[in-house]
């Protein structure tokens, strides 16, 4: 009868044991110099070793020729407790025997000596599992168990084990075993049962077992199903890697906020009986790989892919932000979350991807940090390529231009004040030129002009009396909360005044920028990201005014 991999190839010595060498010199180190203790217990995820090592070490303490500190697996015991016919190595469940009678059961037997063997190894696998009562049980017995009883207990979660019952043991932490090793150990196996395994395939086996050597065997024998020259095609199609197609036809729409596409697409996995659970856990996992691509140097460490997909991947990743990719990992999560209460799942699905597409529909964190980013961008923007500020947003600049009286660009502009003297003429600057190319700075000169105004225009004058003005190289910024000065100002006789002034004080023509001092908040004003743009904006932002 054909036997698995994992089993076939289960560890007989601790030399063989794969990626865990500091547990098992320790161990081999214990055995040799005869200082065992009572109680052990073993920690780690599953596929680490911690089932292999606990047989290891029970035949260790009662084979009849140790060799180092490794059993010979040649003697009576040794050949006994792997074929099970020796019952002084009991294998106990806790899973199915977790009730006080079970271990009460276990106290009572403890008592007796081995028959065969020197001692009597109780392995307990995942101890977690059993209740209070028989944790309470188990307690004293633990402690001072006889002379000739050894315990070893394996667990994968060792939160849920009382203190007192890991105060009684020797702790050995099983970690997951690295990439490189497992490829190792499965080139070892592949050369002992005679087929291919290229490298590459070993490495993207090593890379989907996640640190367990038994599910690196069992992917194995899985491939072997289908080849016995397993190379990455192979692993690619047995373990499902391949066919990802509807994961980036959805990201990608979302993204482009093409709700339609994605729903259609949705209803289409869901026609053909695809798991709306599994999909949003896919997708959930597609977006984690987008973000180690986006933020590790080496991704190829934590994500299970060929190199062609890997590469795929870091193209997609290029075209997202991260909190693009956060805020669609919270969507996915709670997604999964809700799914698991029951409901309509593809509801919940397209629910997911309208909240990923429209993070305004959101109200989470992410969503929020998502949107100020968009914000942060369309600033960034106005400032690159010069866009126009809208108008409509509160408290935003907004700018009349201001036409002044025809005069040659090389000749000084005529002082309308018979009593001031004009000043040195300036060669005008080119109006084309981006006002953001230059800092803005308070305009000193302001009171001058203002003191014009008040003899040439004194109904303009008495709305800017109290105002104040920045200056660039191309405008000036008046700003001032009135809202009669813009109605004023677009009058022709009222520009006229205001540039003649500008200039007779300035000797050079200004365009004319208006800016609405703080104030506050309009009852208006709903969205607060709205709010935090234009405080960016009002708090010094370099706005191009058209």
């Amino acid at each position: 009868m054909y036997q698995v991999l994992y089993r076939k190839w289960r560890p007989r010595t601790f030399s063989d044991v794969c990626g865990q060498p500091y547990i098992t010199k320790a161990l081999q180190n214990e055995v040799r110099e005869n200082q065992l203790a009572h109680a052990y217990l073993f920690i780690g995820s599953r596929g680490t070793g911690k089932t292999s090592c606990a047989k290891i070490l029970a035949k260790a303490v009662n084979c009849l020729h140790p060799q180092d500190g490794d059993p010979c697996n040649e003697c009576d015991c040794c050949r006994g407790i792997d074929d099970g016919s020796i019952l002084d190595v009991v294998e106990i469940d806790a899973a199915s025997n977790n009730g006080v009678d079970s271990i009460r059961d276990l106290r009572e037997a403890v008592n007796f000596t081995p028959a065969v063997a020197k001692y009597r190894v109780y392995i307990i696998d995942e101890v977690h599992m059993l209740s209070d009562g028989a944790f309470n049980a188990l307690l004293k017995t633990l402690e001072e168990p006889p002379p000739h009883v050894i315990f070893i207990l394996a667990t994968t979660e060792v939160h849920k084990l009382p203190a007192t019952i890991l105060s009684r043991c020797q702790r050995f932490d099983f970690s997951r075993i690295a990439p490189e090793d497992i490829a190792a150990r499965l080139q070892t196996v592949a050369n002992g049962e005679d087929f291919i395994l290229d490298p590459p395939a070993a490495t993207l086996l090593a890379r989907l077992a996640d640190g367990a050597m038994r599910d690196a065997l069992s992917l194995t024998d899985q491939c072997l199903s289908r080849s016995r020259h397993i190379t990455v095609d192979v692993v690619a199609e047995a373990t499902g890697l391949a066919g990802r197609e509807h994961l980036y036809f959805l990201s990608n729409a979302v993204h482009n906020a093409q709700v339609g596409a994605a729903f259609e697409e949705i209803n289409r996995l869901y026609a053909a009986s695809q798991d709306m659970g599994r999909l949003c856990s896919e997708w959930l996992e597609f977006y984690r790989e987008l973000m180690l691509c986006k933020t590790v140097t080496a991704p190829e460490r934590m994500i299970a892919a060929t190199d062609e997909e890997l590469q795929r991947l870091k193209k997609e990743a290029e075209q997202y932000d991260l909190p693009t990719i956060l805020h669609a990992i919270d969507v996915l999560k709670a997604t999964c979350a809700s799914l698991a209460l029951g409901g309509n799942k593809r509801m919940e699905a397209e629910m997911a991807a309208l909240r990923i597409a429209n993070p305004v529909l959101d109200d989470t964190p992410a969503a929020m940090l998502q949107r100020i980013a968009e914000l942060e961008s369309a600033v960034a923007q106005l400032f690159v390529e010069g866009v126009p500020t809208s108008k409509s947003t509160s408290g935003a600049a907004v700018e009349t231009t201001a036409a002044a009286p025809a005069a040659k660009p090389d000749e000084p502009i005529a002082d309308p004040s018979p009593a001031a003297e004009a000043p040195a003429p300036k060669k005008s600057a080119d109006p084309s030129a981006p006002a953001a190319t230059s800092a803005e700075r308070p305009f000193t000169d302001w009171p001058e002009v203002l003191a014009r105004l008040s003899s040439s225009c004194p109904p303009l004058y008495g709305v800017l009396e109290k105002t104040t003005a920045g200056i660039t190289d191309t405008h000036i910024i008046i700003y001032t909360s009135n809202p009669l000065f813009q109605t004023l100002v677009q009058n022709g006789s009222n520009k006229s005044a205001l540039t003649s002034a500008i200039a007779a004080v300035t000797g050079r023509q200004y365009r004319i920028g208006i800016r609405a001092e703080q104030t506050a908040e309009s009852p208006e004003e709903t969205d607060p990201l709205k709010s935090l743009l234009q405080k960016g904006i009002d708090g010094g932002v370099d706005v191009t005014f058209s």
